[in-house]
């Protein structure tokens, strides 16, 4: 094959791996207007709108130039290889935005969106992925995390936990004398669609995140990332089913929806160095976390509407250290201290740096609507349309 030709090829498989990966804004849209009350869904989807809108434009401008240095691939289109990389930078955001939905205003959530994809994110990325100023200096990162378990999934996670302790809880979720109040989700088959449009998405984020197809080396690779992909998702949909089925005797589709994403999100890091067997476990773990990690969150009073802290944060955790425990390969640079350096370093910069500044804008714009703008719901207040107009509003 000449290298125009594979030059040709891989540059098509970038693009088409951005489009799957660009389904997962909608995937997001769908699965956060399913989860959340009639009265908050166009703010909703206003925000995942602005998300991919200014986050886009501000990794353009600011954050590549940051993780990555100057435009330029040697084995295929420059504007291929940054728009793949554009895709991922909304999805950060994403993780964040579902976790504080209905109460939080969209503007100043859109000001930390423009600093987390033109500077916190690409700083994570300049580290991992990306030109390394850290190479040579004891915070070198070494972890190996192809597309993005921690780099993605545990910043936008560690992103939320810190949004979730400065805005709080939604009003009357965890009732003073105790427990948790249950707010239904107000159309479980939009939850669905975006959690299979994500699922989708997945194929592009992981597959196109091997580089190229344009051998039969690394066509083998992408097929076999894409296949331990679904497998890990199909794995953490059927532990998680059958857990909830063992101690309720009810199958919450909610609940195995995420737990198939928490699987997802837990092979991402390394699905091109498993055989087709580990995924089985590595995405069975995932749905066993995510049942675990819900109602542990709830009882630390973290109201998560979508249960993001559980499917991102803890599995972007586990899938980074996945990858020490079941490919470790110390001659690749692969140790399971490595990654766990990784997984603590992302952690202490994503957590302190996005509490910082949304502490900050919180003093100058506040995160959280009045008590009286989120009973009425944010459609009204922040947006003024609502999605369903005929619908009375439930307060």
């Amino acid at each position: 094959m000449t290298p125009e030709i594979s030059y040709v090829i891989d540059t098509f498989f970038a693009l088409f791996a951005f489009v799957l990966i660009i389904f997962m804004v909608p995937g997001f849209a769908m699965l956060e207007a399913g989860i959340v009350r009639t009265k908050n869904v166009t703010s909703v989807l206003m925000m995942n709108t602005m998300i991919y809108a200014v986050a886009s434009m501000a990794f353009l401008l600011i954050g590549y130039s940051i993780a990555f240095g100057d435009f330029g691939s040697d084995s295929m289109s420059m504007w291929a290889a940054f728009l793949f990389q554009m895709a991922f930078v909304g999805k950060v955001i994403n993780i964040m935005s579902g976790g504080v939905s209905e109460r939080a205003k969209v503007i100043p959530l859109g000001i930390f969106a423009i600093i987390m994809s033109s500077v916190i994110y690409p700083l994570v990325v300049n580290w991992s992925w990306g030109s390394d100023m850290l190479e040579g200096t004891v915070f070198d990162l070494t972890m190996y995390d192809l597309a993005g378990s921690s780099v993605i999934h545990s910043t936008g996670g560690w992103a939320l936990l810190a949004a979730i302790m400065i805005i709080g809880a939604r009003h009357g979720r965890y009732p003073k004398d105790g427990g948790v109040r249950v707010i239904p989700a107000s159309n479980i088959p939009l939850v669905t669609l975006g959690a299979f449009l994500l699922w989708i998405g997945w194929f592009g984020f992981n597959g196109g995140s091997v580089g190229s197809i344009a051998s039969k080396e690394s066509a083998n690779a992408v097929a076999l990332t894409i296949l331990n992909t679904n497998t890990a998702g199909l794995s953490g949909a059927i532990v998680s089913g059958l857990i909830m089925y063992f101690i309720y005797k009810k199958l919450d589709i909610t609940m195995v929806l995420n737990g198939a994403l928490g699987g997802l999100v837990a092979i991402t890091a390394g699905p091109d160095l498993y055989n087709i067997y580990q995924p089985i476990l590595i995405g069975g773990i995932g749905g066993l976390l995510v049942v675990a990690a819900v109602p542990f969150f709830d009882k630390l009073r973290l109201d998560d509407p979508v249960g993001a802290l559980s499917v991102h944060l803890v599995n972007g955790i586990w899938g980074t250290l996945a990858v020490g425990i079941f490919a470790s390969n110390p001659a690749e640079g692969i140790t399971f201290f490595g990654q766990l350096k990784g997984v603590i370093t992302i952690a202490i910069f994503a957590f302190v740096s996005s509490y910082i500044v949304l502490f900050i804008i919180n003093k100058i714009i506040p995160l959280k609507v009045a008590h009286d703008e989120e009973l009425e719901g944010l459609d009204v207040n922040e947006c003024g349309v609502e999605a369903y107009p005929e619908f009375k509003r439930a307060f």
